[in-house]
C-alpha cells in the first residue's frame, strides 16, 4: 500500500495564528488540492494527521471541524482528489496526551488502522512537531516551506532538532512532484534489472 501522511494547517490549507475555526476560514493553499489529486491518480492513499487544539481550547466544536473537513472533501472531489481519513488530536497543549504532535500517537493510530508498519512512509508538514511525530513513528520526514515552514526558507542546514534526513520542499506540489519522480525512477531501475 502506498501511503502518505500529511499535516493539514499550513500544509494543505492556509495557516492562521488565531486558528482555523470555521469552514469559512478554511482556505486551501494554491495547488495543494491538485497535488493531492495527483497522488491519488498515481495510486497513493492520503491520510491527514492534525493537531486540532482549538477543540480543547474551546475555540470551535466538533461540528465546526466536521464542516471544515466536509468543505475540504468537496473541494478535493471537484479536482479529482480525496483524503482517505483525517486523524486529529483534540487536546490542548497542557493536557499532556500522547496524540498531540510532536508525540507519535496519531501516526501510531494510522499504522494500526491500516495494519502497516510506518517505516519509510513519507510524511509532510510545515512544522518541526509534524516531522518529529512522523519520524518517531518511523516515517520519512519532509518539511514544506508553507505556513510555519516559511521560517526555514534559506536555512541550510536545518537546525539540529529537525529529524536527520529531512527533505525540504517549496510546497505540497513540490513534495508530490518529488515523490512521483522518485517512484518513476525506481520503476525504471526495476525494469532495467
Amino acid at each position: 500500500m502506498k501511503l502518505v501522511i500529511l499535516d493539514r494547517n499550513g500544509s494543505i490549507n492556509v495557516h492562521r495564528d488565531d486558528f482555523v475555526k470555521s469552514e469559512v476560514e478554511w482556505t486551501p493553499l494554491p495547488n495543494a488540492l491538485e497535488a493531492i489529486a495527483r497522488l491519488n491518480h498515481a495510486g497513493w492513499h492520503v491520510v491527514i494527521a492534525s493537531n486540532q487544539s482549538g477543540l480543547g481550547r474551546g475555540l470551535f466544536d466538533v461540528a465546526s471541524l466536521n464542516a471544515m473537513h466536509a468543505k475540504m472533501h468537496k473541494m478535493l472531489a471537484a479536482v479529482g482528489g480525496r483524503v482517505d481519513a483525517v486523524f486529529y488530536c483534540p487536546h490542548s497543549p497542557d493536557e499532556d496526551c500522547g496524540c498531540r504532535k510532536p508525540q507519535p500517537g496519531l501516526f501510531r493510530q494510522i499504522g494500526e488502522r491500516y495494519g502497516i508498519d510506518l517505516a519509510g512512509v513519507p510524511t509532510a508538514g510545515d512544522s518541526l512537531r509534524d516531522l518529529q511525530a512522523g519520524a518517531a513513528a518511523g516515517c520519512e520526514p519532509h518539511l514544506l516551506l508553507t505556513g510555519m515552514g516559511a521560517a526555514c526558507r534559506n536555512v541550510d542546514p536545518l537546525p539540529p532538532e529537525y529529524p536527520p534526513d529531512t527533505r525540504v520542499h517549496e510546497d505540497l506540489g513540490a513534495f508530490v512532484e518529488f515523490l512521483l519522480a522518485r517512484e518513476a525512477q525506481q520503476a525504471t531501475l526495476q525494469v532495467a534489472v
